[in-house]
């Protein structure tokens, strides 16, 4: 099976993320999914196929100062938590 994910805006406003981790919270982000969904597959509503035109994911915790790595991860499983194994959207 494939899985393909495509993100095309993914706004961190407000968060104490220098614009030079942006690239560090993305590899996180990709990692952690891959990681998911690997381990994971996709919830009933989208094994079969098909595409999500926007997701509602979950909530994502940021302290006083937030880790690019931690966050991207963090991201991950909000989106994952949304569409992973045992979801049925």
């Amino acid at each position: 099976m494939t899985i393909r994910v495509q993100i095309d805006r993914l706004v961190l406003d407000g968060l104490p993320i220098d614009p030079r981790q942006a690239k560090l919270v993305q590899r996180a982000v990709e990692a952690e999914l891959g990681r998911l969904f690997t381990a994971g597959g996709v919830g009933p509503g989208l094994a079969g196929g098909g595409a999500v035109d926007r997701l509602a994911g979950g909530t994502v915790q940021v302290g006083g100062t937030a880790d690019p790595g931690r966050l991207g991860r963090e991201i991950a499983r909000a989106v994952y938590g949304s569409v992973g194994q045992g979801r049925n959207r």
